[in-house]
């Protein structure tokens, strides 16, 4: 084991209400009716597959230049409504987890979807724990592709087989697997069925790492 790379909403912060409250104004806008049941389906895609899954329940067609109008829309109510996010935002274990893997001599990187991705980090206060992040808006393809933890893993030189990735989507637990590594579900193990291990946080992050590792059931060696 050489490197672990984590998403960000819903394994370090929890920003999935905020990307609600603005996926359903914007739904709402257009007469589509969103609720919690349907923005479970937009847990780890990427801005616009996203608004392409709300506006398949739209009365009429989008031009490509609306459908980025409404993008950007919604991402300006967003950052409007994590702009006021600071350290006591982050989740029970995220800090002692990156540290961990510090003092384990792991490299450590971040795969996520959100291109607000740096503006959360330095609002958490964690940029200078991540060796690399990979900037969302360089990748081509969203989750559950497995590009954006095949991108992380080579930004950081480490070979896929000798990372661990962390996800607490389905989609993003699709792409960990796709690239070649071990998976670390952070949720409900009957949703993340295709993880390799489920924790309900990363409070077990620790635990479950020196689990892997003396059972050999993470790539590479173990520190």
């Amino acid at each position: 084991m050489k490197a672990v790379i984590f998403d960000l909403d819903g394994v370090i912060t929890d920003t999935a209400h905020y990307h609600f409250l603005a996926w359903q104004q914007l739904a709402q806008s257009q007469q589509v009716h969103f609720d919690e049941a349907f923005n479970e389906n937009l847990k780890g895609i990427d801005r616009m597959g996203s608004l392409e899954l709300i506006l398949a329940g739209a009365p009429r067609a989008y031009s490509d230049a609306e459908k980025l109008a409404l993008a950007d829309t919604k991402n300006e109510h967003y950052k409007t409504l994590i702009a006021e996010m600071s350290p006591d935002d982050l989740l029970p274990g995220a800090v002692e987890a990156l540290d961990w893997c510090r003092a384990q001599g792991l490299k450590v990187g971040l795969a996520s979807v959100s291109k607000n991705a740096f503006t959360v980090l330095e609002s958490l206060g964690i940029t200078d724990k991540f060796d690399y992040v990979v900037d969302a808006a360089t990748i081509a393809r969203g989750k559950p592709d497995p590009e954006i933890f095949l991108r992380a893993a080579s930004e950081l030189g480490v070979d896929p087989a000798d990372c661990v990735g962390v996800e607490d989507a389905v989609a993003g637990v699709t792409a960990i697997k796709a690239a070649g590594m071990v998976a670390i579900g952070v949720g409900q193990a009957a949703t993340l069925w295709q993880a390799d291990t489920v924790i309900p946080g990363l409070e077990q992050f620790k635990n479950i790492m020196e689990t892997l590792c003396k059972t050999g059931a993470s790539p590479g060696s173990c520190s």
